[in-house]
C-alpha cells in the first residue's frame, strides 16, 4: 500500500514522497472509487514535521481525517485497502456461473438395505426431542 519515492519530483522543502492508494464506498448511496495520493513530508521553519497529500497534482485534505463521498457528499464512508472497489466492480460485471442442473435424487432400494434390523431402521427414523439432546449432560442422583 506504501511505497516510498526518490526524490524526483518533491516540491520545495520535501524531504520524501509516500505513494498511497485507498479504495473508498459510501455507505449512504453505495458509491465506490479508488484514489492514489503522494504524501510529501516536509518540515517547517521550527522543525515540526508535517505531510501534504496531493491527488491529481493538487494538495488536498488527508482522506484519512473525514472522507467525503463524490456523489451525495456523505461523510460516512468507508476506507479500505487499493483494489476493493475495482474487484467488486469486476466481480459483479463477470457473467453469472450458473451450476448446472441436478439430477434425479437416487434414493437407496429396499434390497440394500435388506440386512438392516428392525432397530437400525428404527434409528434412522427417529424424531429428536430436545430431551433427546440434553441426556447426555443429565446427572444422575446419588
Amino acid at each position: 500500500m506504501s511505497e516510498i519515492a526518490g526524490q524526483t519530483g518533491l516540491r520545495a522543502g520535501a524531504t520524501a514522497v509516500v505513494n498511497e492508494s485507498y479504495s473508498f464506498a459510501c455507505m449512504r448511496c453505495g458509491n465506490g472509487w479508488e484514489q492514489s495520493y503522494e504524501i510529501e513530508h516536509h518540515t517547517d521553519a521550527a522543525g515540526h514535521e508535517f505531510v501534504l497529500y496531493v491527488a491529481d497534482g493538487k494538495v488536498v485534505p488527508s482522506p484519512l481525517s473525514k472522507p467525503e463521498c463524490q456523489n451525495c457528499d456523505s461523510h460516512v464512508v468507508r476506507i479500505m485497502r487499493p483494489g476493493r472497489v475495482a474487484s467488486a466492480r469486476d466481480a459483479a460485471h463477470r457473467p453469472s456461473r450458473v451450476p448446472p442442473p441436478a439430477g434425479p435424487v437416487q434414493a437407496p432400494t429396499a434390497d440394500a438395505g435388506a440386512g438392516a434390523t428392525d432397530g437400525q431402521e428404527q434409528r434412522e427414523h427417529h424424531h429428536w426431542h430436545l430431551s433427546d439432546l440434553l441426556h447426555p449432560f443429565q446427572r444422575k442422583a446419588s
